[in-house]
């Protein structure tokens, strides 16, 4: 299935998909196993009971044609999850890696504070999600609305790694990371 762009109805249905598979599968009522993997017909099912229009072609179109590659389906299709971003306690079975020498993150400018203090943290998520580029990791913070702006960080991720630091990838540039401790992070 090529890649197209969502219409509207369909980026809100990827939105009740998301925040069920990361955060609140009983929200929907569906059973979730300890990998984060979600019956596909039960999703579709609850997901009709709530009032979304969801048939086998348009979760494909979730999967397959969303540019942000939130979720996957198990070999055979009867099951799907989300990627990453989960809230809910899953082991998605992450492959570790050798991140770049930088990787980056984008927040708004009023943690700053906090995190010169405490460095990144998970928050009510698993991991840390950092950017593989700057142009990502501005469009991430561009999405929380604030009157004074964001900043973008840069993580010194190779060192973090040298120091015993794990890191996993993620699809579309994504790395995942326990934590960052404050010394590892530039202002750019």
């Amino acid at each position: 299935m090529s890649e197209k762009k969502l219409s509207a109805v369909e980026v809100k249905i990827s939105r009740r998909i998301a925040y069920i598979l990361r955060h609140s599968p009983e929200s929907a009522g569906v059973a979730m196993d300890e990998h984060g993997w979600v019956d596909t017909d039960a999703l579709m099912k609850t997901l009709c009971s709530q009032g979304y229009s969801v048939d086998s072609e348009c979760l494909d179109r979730m999967v397959y044609c969303n540019g942000k590659k939130r979720f996957i389906y198990n070999d055979d299709k009867t099951k799907i999850r989300a990627r990453h971003g989960h809230t809910v306690k899953v082991d998605v079975e992450l492959k570790a890696a050798r991140p770049p020498k930088f990787l980056y993150h984008g927040t708004v400018r009023e943690n700053t504070d906090a995190i010169a203090a405490e460095g990144l943290l998970p928050m009510k998520r698993l991991y840390v999600h950092l950017s593989a580029d700057v142009e990502t990791a501005r469009q991430v913070a561009g999405r929380r609305k604030t009157s004074i702006g964001y900043v973008i960080y840069r993580i010194r991720s190779e060192d973090m790694m040298k120091d015993g630091h794990t890191f996993w990838p993620v699809e579309n540039g994504i790395w995942l990371v326990k934590a960052v401790p404050p010394h590892y992070l530039d202002i750019l």
